[in-house]
């Protein structure tokens, strides 16, 4: 079957150009199991990544943030039900992600991976560390027998465990040991994407600083770009070179790490860094709490998704849903007085 190749080519840097994407998923009741409406957990959200950087998308849970991240890679069921995934593959070509079937889709595996969240269910309890490292590289054809131990070795070592650990199971190893495993499995086929979901949320401080330092050498070392998707922002400050916020299925704001920190856009950008934790008590601030419930994806408001909890509305922002545009050089917000808001950002000390 023809691959379905795109007639979008995209920047020479350019490795991933996600536009308007969609995800819904069906409502069902009754005994027929009739559709009686959808929740719009991805709806309509756009951005790219250039090839050896890191994005991370933020935001509250449920924002669709994680399911962003399964489409691009396809670990969902179902298609995209609309946008585009425009990913330049190893050979050159542009190819749309989101219109591939099953089979089409194969080939691009090997170079766009995850490394999950939980480090503890993430992993089979019944294979070895050898075979969970290995599999990709024998579901790929690439490797078998004593190659595939010699590369399942080599990349041990990368991620700094020994290799006579091939052999144990993951109920032998600690939850930043087990992360380290996930991330050698993605590594193992030489990927040039790698989408991180909450990669480092079920670790201790201590051991988030010690993966994202090994993250951030293996991205140096391999030429790697990441997708990450994360709600610590602390964390987001330190290994991001843009971050793209994310609510009720929207972009609202994109921009570059330090822009978007020192000077947010956006009234619900502003809310979330005002909780971050700042160690310094003279730059304490009076905590923000939002009014209101996070919208509902199966029944989002009229107008601006946000309206019903910010402190800035106005009637516009009722009726009319505003656009992911430019405010400034590579910095972009959906919000209608974007240009005439003056929000506070906050100053993080760039460590964990």
């Amino acid at each position: 079957m023809s691959q379905p190749l795109t007639q979008q080519p995209l920047a020479t840097d350019t490795l991933l150009d996600v536009r308007d994407l969609k995800m819904h998923f069906p409502i069902r009741k009754g005994l027929l199991q009739r559709q009686v409406g959808q929740v719009k957990a991805v709806d309509g959200v756009s951005f790219d990544i250039k090839e050896g950087e890191t994005l991370s998308l933020v935001g509250e849970s449920g924002c669709g943030k994680t399911t962003t991240g399964r489409c691009i890679v396809r670990a969902l069921k179902q298609r995209p039900t609309g946008g585009s995934i425009l990913f330049r593959a190893e050979d050159g070509h542009t190819v749309d992600l989101a219109k591939l079937n099953y089979t089409q889709i194969h080939p691009y595996r090997k170079e766009i991976q995850m490394v999950f969240q939980d480090p503890f269910s993430s992993l089979n309890p019944r294979m070895s560390i050898l075979e969970i490292v290995g599999e990709p590289l024998l579901v790929n054809g690439i490797a078998q027998g004593k190659e595939l131990e010699e590369r399942v070795a080599e990349v041990l070592r990368k991620v700094k465990m020994s290799p006579d650990y091939m052999r144990r199971y993951p109920h032998a190893f600690s939850g930043g040991q087990r992360q380290r495993i996930g991330i050698a499995r993605a590594l193992s086929v030489n990927p040039r994407l790698i989408v991180a979901d909450e990669a480092v949320s079920a670790l201790d401080v201590s051991v988030q600083a010690q993966i994202l330092n090994l993250m951030q050498e293996l991205q140096e070392e391999y030429k790697l770009t990441y997708l990450f998707v994360a709600h610590d922002l602390s964390v987001v400050r330190y290994i991001s070179d843009r971050v793209a916020v994310m609510y009720v299925g929207q972009v609202v704001e994109l921009a570059k790490t330090d822009d978007l920190f020192n000077s947010p856009k956006h009234p619900y950008t502003e809310a979330l860094l005002a909780n971050v934790p700042k160690p310094d008590p003279r730059l304490r601030s009076k905590r923000t709490v939002l009014s209101g419930e996070v919208a509902d994806p199966a029944n989002p408001p009229g107008g601006c998704y946000f309206h019903p909890r910010c402190p800035h509305v106005k009637e516009r922002c009722k009726v009319e849903n505003p656009a992911l545009r430019k405010t400034q050089s590579d910095h972009y917000a959906a919000c209608h007085y974007a240009d005439e808001l003056e929000l506070k950002g906050v100053i993080v000390p760039k460590t964990v």
